[in-house]
């Protein structure tokens, strides 16, 4: 039994079984072609897309989680995350301070925060998403493509702030695209292929 997130034979009907483990703290990257998985997988471990399998967090199983309790522990934050109001704000339920404070550490005008979602570029909105997650104090991440719309600066302040969450005990499973990022941030490194997951 592990303190952290466990995979255990997670499956569906396009992908799987998946038997993974991920230690609080620990980091573990998954990267292969489109359309492999990967994004699917993440899916799974949210309680977003059917599966059959355990996924258990702190050796508690899923199924003893409400849906609600389970995606606040184990937030996914996908690559184009939903933005369901006009405005920005009503996004947000957390300490404005906290906010503002986090979205300047990745780079981006507090002033965002009390615009238009529409005025909002994809790498900001990829950003604030970002921000909204690790605002609510997940013991997991899920990580779909964090930095896909940013430049390698924007792409350092985000991995600066990821480091410090994963010192703090967070753990985050990350899909990325990008090789380099995985060996920055990951102690875990896999390669999905076909729905398959192997180590790296």
């Amino acid at each position: 039994m592990t303190n952290g997130l466990t995979l255990d034979g997670l499956r569906s009907l396009l992908a799987g079984p998946f038997n993974l483990e991920l230690l609080p703290g620990a980091c573990a990257a998954i990267t292969g072609p489109s359309g492999s998985g990967k994004s699917l997988l993440l899916r799974m471990v949210a309680d977003l897309d059917p599966s059959d399998g355990h996924v258990s967090l702190s050796g508690r199983d899923r199924n003893e989680w409400s849906a609600p309790d389970w995606r606040k522990q184990v937030i996914y934050v996908s690559a184009e995350s939903g933005w369901w109001a006009e405005n920005v704000a009503p996004h947000f339920t957390a300490d404005w301070t906290a906010a503002r404070s986090l979205a300047e550490r990745f780079g981006l005008k507090k002033e965002l925060l009390d615009g238009a979602v529409a005025r909002l570029s994809t790498g900001e909105r990829q950003r604030l998403a970002l921000v909204r997650a690790l605002l609510l104090t997940p013991s997991v991440l899920l990580l779909d493509e964090p930095t896909s719309a940013l430049d390698e600066n924007s792409t350092e302040q985000v991995e600066t702030v990821l480091r410090e969450y994963l010192a703090a005990g967070t753990s985050i499973l990350m899909v990325t695209h990008h090789g380099e990022q995985a060996r920055r941030l990951a102690q875990q490194h896999y390669l999905m292929a076909a729905g398959k997951l192997k180590a790296a």
